[in-house]
């Protein structure tokens, strides 16, 4: 899993609330478990014309000229600023792996649905839960190129004005993000004293190893 320690980067609006997993990804894109390759097909209803289907080259598809993705001034955007309730439906972890792959490493929003927020964490993705008249004040801010800056370490986001805005995170997913560790690397880190307990209980219980 990639690290998160800062980032500034380009901030792209979605003014949608209650933003469900089946508009992140839709179901048709669920029977691959790759955790790659979802990038283009993210939010694939509302930015293609057509329907999207697994394997699918989008080189060509007709775009949505009114979605915000599809505008020039925000392909580049690695932060996500929505409203309330994002990533709620179902639990599916494809959202967070889309929002990765088509290069987000942070959301902004008011709420989050629990189990996409936990989610996030799992394959290095920020979520960022700000108060709704700051997450309004930010919107009525964003411009072409609008950046914020992040810093994890410290918990602020820094506008381009130079305000800072404080953000909580429970320590231990800080830790993680902060190191770049999923759940297999966060157990790999005690491998010594796992090679160590199954090494003792060969020799209590060897017929189990047999």
């Amino acid at each position: 899993m990639k690290a998160f320690t800062q980032l500034k980067a380009i901030v792209a609006p979605l003014d949608r609330a209650n933003v469900d997993t089946d508009a992140i990804i839709p179901k048709q894109f669920l029977k691959s478990i790759r955790r790659a390759g979802f990038g283009p097909y993210l939010f694939d209803e509302w930015r293609y014309l057509d329907r999207g289907e697994p394997e699918m080259d989008c080189t060509n598809r007709p775009l949505n000229p009114d979605f915000v993705l599809n505008k020039p001034q925000y392909k580049d955007a690695q932060i996500l600023l929505t409203r309330e309730n994002f990533g709620c439906g179902s639990s599916r972890e494809h959202a967070p792996w889309a929002l990765e792959d088509y290069g987000f490493r942070a959301i902004i929003a008011p709420s989050f649905a629990d189990i996409f927020y936990n989610n996030c964490f799992k394959n290095g993705l920020l979520p960022i839960v700000l108060d709704a008249d700051v997450v309004d004040s930010l919107f009525n801010e964003i411009e072409p190129d609008y950046q914020l800056a992040i810093d994890l370490e410290a918990q602020t986001i820094t506008t381009p004005t130079g305000r800072t805005i404080p953000f909580d995170i429970d320590e231990n997913r800080k830790f993680r993000l902060l190191n770049g560790l999923d759940d297999i690397a966060l157990t790999l880190q005690q491998a010594d004293k796992i090679r160590a307990y199954e090494a003792e209980r060969a020799k209590r219980a060897p017929w189990l190893f047999q």
